[in-house]
């Protein structure tokens, strides 16, 4: 059997430190609960799996459920293309 994934519009931003960002609500309120925090210069994504790290340069994704999850840029860009911007 083969399956396709199922087209879902997610929201990102990639963290690059040092650079002018403005954060949209749902990584503030994450960074407020404590569902996401600075390590260095990395975030430290408290996910069902576990703690899992995002690092210059990498996306933090909120998901469907509200889940956060960081993903390599590589990665983000054969996999999602933008719909919208600010």
């Amino acid at each position: 059997m083969k399956f396709r994934k199922k087209p879902v519009v997610i929201e990102a931003v990639q963290y690059l430190p040092g650079k002018q960002q403005d954060f949209p609500e749902w990584w503030i309120r994450a960074s407020a609960e404590g569902r996401m925090f600075m390590d260095g210069d990395r975030f430290v994504i408290k996910t069902i799996e576990g703690d899992m790290t995002a690092n210059p340069g990498d996306w933090i994704i909120i998901g469907v459920e509200n889940e956060l999850y960081p993903c390599k840029n590589g990665i983000f860009v054969r996999t999602y293309e933008c719909v919208e911007t600010r």
